[in-house]
Parts: structure tokens; sequence; C-alpha cells
């Protein structure tokens, strides 16, 4: 086998793949961490929300004395770019089963000011300490197989421009979600796909707050086109997810005054519903 086939046959582990060394953060003073920001989880000049969550997540992971996130509510108020950043940490209270902090990210701007791109607030637990008690009427999405579905190797790119974070996941799209690619969008607002990391490796809590904010969104199956930035978005993480691909299902009820928002639900192998999401989004109209 070449060396190059069996490289990419290795999966890539939890703690040892891209997402992990991209997310990762150097402690440089307590409550205070450098990192420099990934050009690869890009759309068009952009850096992808849910990455950037992800990289607050895992700070606090660090700066509190719970694991988990359980609830994190970002306010996405600059756009970040690739490069270096500083994510500094607070904790606001600890007590026995939850942790809460809060963290910004900042960069510079090309005048040298430090501006501020994201401020989170976050409740730490411990999922694997959690009953074994579910009790829901909620229903994994009704999804064709994996294979009778589309990623963006099967088509045009989701967005003019570049679009360099496709090429880190493992994406397919329901194929009744996928009308806005062949210029007939529904108009339903909904987006649904299995999802995964290109490289093979298992989900974990933190890669959910990426998998919330990844899949193209709602808005090209409403007939509109362009950069859909966040405003505001709180995931919940309810359950460790179990291996295997990820179905994610995303729904937008009410498009209003240049806004809508976008409820997520991220499932796992097993039928568990391991995370769920609500954004509010800017949309370009005309």
């Amino acid at each position: 086998m070449p060396e190059a086939a069996s490289a990419a046959a290795v999966r890539a582990t939890i703690g040892d793949s891209e997402f992990d060394r991209d997310t990762a953060v150097t402690r440089r003073a307590p409550g205070v961490y450098d990192i420099d920001l990934s050009a690869g989880w890009t759309i068009i000049s952009a850096v992808n929300g849910g990455y950037l969550l992800a990289v607050l997540g895992r700070a606090l992971g660090d700066a509190l004395p719970h694991p988990d996130p359980f609830t994190i509510s970002a306010h996405y108020l600059t756009a970040s770019r690739p490069g270096p950043a500083v994510v500094r940490t607070e904790t606001v209270r600890t007590g026995r089963s939850l942790s809460t902090g809060q963290a910004s990210l900042l960069q510079y701007d090309d005048e040298g000011n430090e501006v501020e791109r994201i401020r989170v607030l976050a409740s730490y637990g411990d999922l694997d300490a959690l009953p074994d008690d579910v009790r829901t009427s909620a229903k994994p999405p009704a999804m064709p197989p994996m294979d009778q579905c589309f990623g963006p190797e099967d088509g045009p790119a989701p967005v003019e421009g570049s679009s360099a974070i496709a090429d880190r996941l493992m994406l397919k799209l329901d194929p009744a979600t996928l009308g806005w690619a062949l210029g007939q969008p529904s108009g339903r607002g909904e987006m649904r796909a299995w999802f995964g990391l290109a490289d093979g490796r298992d989900a974990d809590p933190l890669s959910l707050l990426l998998a919330v904010d990844a899949l193209p969104p709602t808005a090209f199956e409403l007939g509109l086109k362009g950069w859909v930035p966040t405003v505001e978005l709180t995931a919940h993480v309810r359950c460790r997810p179990a291996p295997g691909p990820l179905r994610v299902s995303i729904t937008t009820r009410n498009l209003a005054g240049g806004f809508l928002e976008e409820d997520a639900e991220v499932w796992d192998s097993t039928d568990r519903l391991v995370a769920q999401s609500r954004q509010l989004a800017r949309v370009r109209l005309g």
C-alpha cells in the first residue's frame, strides 16, 4: 500500500487530531491563554463560529474544575481572523456539580488596538456523573443512508470564495435540503446532514460545539445567498456522544427584520440526542 494511502487509512483519535491541535490553547498565566487561530476552519475569510466556540470551550475546560461544557452562550462581537489570539477566562462560581465561568477571545486590529471578538458565559460539569435517565418526546431526524447523501465534493461550493473548513469535515447533506445547490430552494428553512471530522476522529463534547454551527445556513433553503454571520449562539451538551457519525438537523421558523434563528439538534449513532443549540444570525436581504 502506498505511504499516502496508508496514512489516510489511519483514523485520528480524540486528543490526537487536527481539530485537537487547532483548538489547543497555551496557558500563559492563570486564566490567560494564547492560540494561533487556524486558517483551516474559515469560510471565505472569517473563522467559523463553531470552531471558535470549541477554542473558548477548551480554555474554560482548563480553567474550571469541571471538565465538560453543559451550556455555553457566545456573543460574536466582531469577525475573527486567522492568526494569533488571546483567551482570557474568569471563574464566576464553583459548586459541587457545576462551575460557571466566562471567557473572551481578543485579537489586534491593523492599528495594533486590542479588539474583543467573542464573549462567552458557560457552565461546566461532568457528563459521566449524570444519571442514565432519559424521558423525551424528541426523535432523531429521518434521513437517507449516508451513501445516498451528498457532500461538498459532489457539487459546487456552499458559498463563493474560500471554504477551507469543508476539507476538514465529513459532511453528507440530505438531498431533501439541497434544493439551494440546484437553484431550487425549498423555502422550508431546513438543513440536515451526517457529520463527522474528515480524519475520522470520533465526536466528544468539544467537537459537538463545532457540529452545531458547521452546516450550510438554513438561509440558503430560504432562497438567500452569502455569508450569514452569527450574532449569538447558545449550545447545550446533553450527553457524551457514542463513536460513529452524527446526524445534525437545523431548522428556521422565522426570518424577520434581517435576522433569523437556527435551532439545531445533534444525534449520535445510538439515536441519543447529545447536543442542542439556538442561534440568532443576520442575513443579507435583496
